[in-house]
C-alpha cells in the first residue's frame, strides 16, 4: 500500500489480495469438514495474513470479499454477522500489528494474542450469534462444539501463521526480497 495525501492500493496489492481472496475461499468452501455449526477449517489464514501484510482495510476487504463470494458460490444465504467475523480476522491481527516489535519470540506472541482476539470475537461471539439469529440454532446446543472447535482451532492458526508470516513469503510480498537483490 502506497501512502500519500490519501491511501491508494496499487495494482501489485490488488492481485496480491485477489490471489488471497481466492485461497480463503478454496480453504472455506472445499478443504474443510463442515458440521452445519461449526466447520473445521483453515480458511482464515490468507485474511490474516492479508491484514498483517497490507493494513486493516485490506484485510477486512479480504475478509469480506472471500465471505460473500464464497457463499454465493456455495449457494448459501450470506450472514452479516459471519462476514463481520471473516472481517475481524483482517482486521484485528493488523491493528495489533504495530505492537509487534522486538525480539522474534515478542512478535510471535502479540500475533498469536491478536488470533486468541479474532476467535473469541469473530468464532465465538458473531458467528455463533449469526448462527443463532440468522438460522434459529439453539445458543446452548451449538456451544459446547463451537468452544470446543474454537480452543482446538487456536493452536492450529497460531502455529500457521507464524510459520507463514516469518517465513521469506513475508519478504517477498512486502517487496523487500527485490530491493535486497538490486
Amino acid at each position: 500500500m502506497e501512502r500519500n495525501n490519501k491511501t491508494t492500493i496499487d495494482t501489485r496489492t490488488l492481485v496480491f489480495m485477489a490471489l488471497l481472496i481466492a485461497m480463503q475461499i478454496i480453504l472455506s468452501k472445499v478443504v474443510s469438514v463442515d458440521l452445519g455449526f461449526a466447520r473445521v477449517t483453515i480458511s482464515s489464514l490468507p485474511t490474516i495474513l492479508a491484514g498483517l501484510w497490507f493494513g486493516p482495510v485490506a484485510g477486512g476487504l479480504c475478509g469480506m470479499a472471500a465471505d460473500i463470494l464464497g457463499c454465493l458460490l456455495k449457494g448459501f444465504a450470506i450472514n452479516p454477522l459471519i462476514t463481520l467475523s471473516t472481517m475481524t480476522w483482517g482486521v484485528i491481527p493488523a491493528l495489533m500489528s504495530p505492537l509487534m516489535k522486538g525480539t522474534r519470540i515478542q512478535k510471535t506472541v502479540y500475533l498469536c494474542l491478536s488470533i486468541v482476539c479474532c476467535a473469541i470475537s469473530g468464532t465465538l461471539v458473531l458467528t455463533t450469534w449469526g448462527l443463532v439469529l440468522m438460522n434459529g440454532y439453539n445458543l446452548y446446543a451449538i456451544l459446547p462444539g463451537r468452544l470446543i472447535q474454537c480452543v482446538t482451532m487456536i493452536p492450529v492458526y497460531c502455529i500457521l501463521a507464524n510459520l507463514l508470516y516469518f517465513s521469506p513469503l513475508t519478504d517477498i510480498v512486502r517487496g523487500s526480497a527485490a530491493r535486497r537483490a538490486v
